[in-house]
């Protein structure tokens, strides 16, 4: 399992509008082209350089598809990186705040010490 490559993706869908909507609308579409096209990708360099080994486990693939936050948090997703996507996925389709409350709601049921969010 890499918390890197899923904070990886996270912080890169969320920088780009086009591919949140696009993540939105087609999760294990965007999953997949972004596992075989960006995940080796070496961030802020220029395109020659890249890694060759990164890849998604079968349990991260499926809650990135699934937009599972909550598994991505037991996972070791950074919650603010999952928040602050989800909000700009889905804030739309709730009232002012009902999204947080939600996201909220449904890690209530873990307690301190919360998984482990290092890299």
């Amino acid at each position: 399992m890499s918390k890197y490559l899923l904070d990886k993706f996270l912080f890169t869908v969320d920088r780009d509008p086009e591919l949140v909507e696009r993540y939105r609308e087609d999760p294990a579409g965007t999953v997949a082209w972004w596992e075989e096209t960006q995940a080796n990708r070496i961030l802020n360099c220029v395109g020659a350089e890249s890694s060759t080994w990164l890849a998604f486990e079968e349990e991260e693939r499926a809650a990135l598809a699934g937009h599972d936050y909550v598994k991505l948090f037991e996972l070791g997703a950074h919650p603010f990186l999952t928040l602050t996507l989800f909000i700009g996925m889905f804030e739309r389709d709730h009232g002012p705040l009902e999204f947080q409350k939600e996201y909220a709601r449904r890690l209530a049921h873990f307690s301190l010490p919360y998984p482990d969010i290092s890299t």
